[in-house]
């Protein structure tokens, strides 16, 4: 453990330290928390019990990781924040604790967390996601992996966005956003795949096409969900992408985006 200045910053001797961990003066370890190897701990950070922070992650000024739950349903009961490895955490950003409802709350491996962002209570955020300054996610959000969210970008309870997603800044997300997509507009609308995403992840040109072939059943002719789907059984060969767009629309139960023609998910 490297320490710039021991006496002002307070670390619990029962926090496990990993090696060569950075905690920079006015820091604060709490009791029961555990912070990986090669991690860097920023000035005046404030890391509490049931944090569990990864390796080489980066934990910026005035960060909080692990505070109570801002529920008033929490009574005391043991829960985690858990951050993986590779993850920066940006100035001012806030990580709570789980309830009772997951245990957990977490952050996965090489996301970006950037300035005056909150993550509530049992959140789960994937791996490779960013998440822009003053982003702010409500308790029990899923968040799957390699999305991006704007600044200001505001997400109800329980919502649920797939993976390789992008949605605007300040954009407010009440419903559930399927895997592959671009969302903007007010309320919250399909404005097309996340093409140049899919491209830098890899993707061959073959899948973007049949992703955008699904969605334009599905979000641009006008169809209502029930009948969009049956017209992407009928017409769309199977695969992955099929298995995996149809199943996160089937099972959303608090409903998905608008598409472009305005009609509810």
């Amino acid at each position: 453990m490297i320490l710039d200045a021991y006496k002002v910053a307070h670390i619990h001797p029962e926090a496990k330290i990993g090696k060569n961990v950075t905690i920079h003066p006015f820091c604060f370890i709490d009791k029961d928390v555990v912070i990986g190897d090669n991690t860097e701990i920023g000035p005046s950070a404030t890391i509490l019990s049931g944090a569990r922070i990864g390796k080489h992650c980066k934990i910026f000024p005035g960060a909080v990781i692990a505070a109570i739950p801002q529920d008033l349903k929490f009574n005391g009961e043991y829960t985690t924040a858990e951050i993986g490895d590779y993850t920066t955490i940006r100035e001012h950003a806030t990580i709570n604790r789980g309830t009772k409802f997951n245990n957990k709350t977490v952050v996965g491996n090489n996301c970006l967390i950037m300035a005056y962002c909150h993550v509530a209570h049992d959140c789960i955020v994937g791996d490779h996601c960013i998440m822009a300054n003053c982003v702010n996610l409500a308790g029990h959000v899923i968040i799957e992996d390699h999305t991006i969210l704007e600044g200001m970008v505001a997400v109800q309870q329980f919502v649920h966005i797939g993976a390789h997603c992008f949605i605007t800044g300040g954009s407010l997300v009440r419903k559930n956003v399927p895997p592959f997509v671009k969302a903007a507009r007010e309320p919250l609308s399909y404005v097309g795949i996340n093409t140049i995403g899919l491209q830098r992840k890899g993707f061959d040109q073959e899948d973007i096409q049949q992703i955008e072939d699904i969605y334009r059943w599905l979000f641009v002719r006008g169809y209502n969900i029930s009948n969009a789907l049956k017209k992407i059984n009928a017409e769309i060969p199977e695969s992955k992408y099929k298995e995996l767009i149809t199943s996160f629309v089937k099972t959303s139960n608090k409903g998905i985006m608008r598409g472009v023609n305005g009609h509810s998910g």
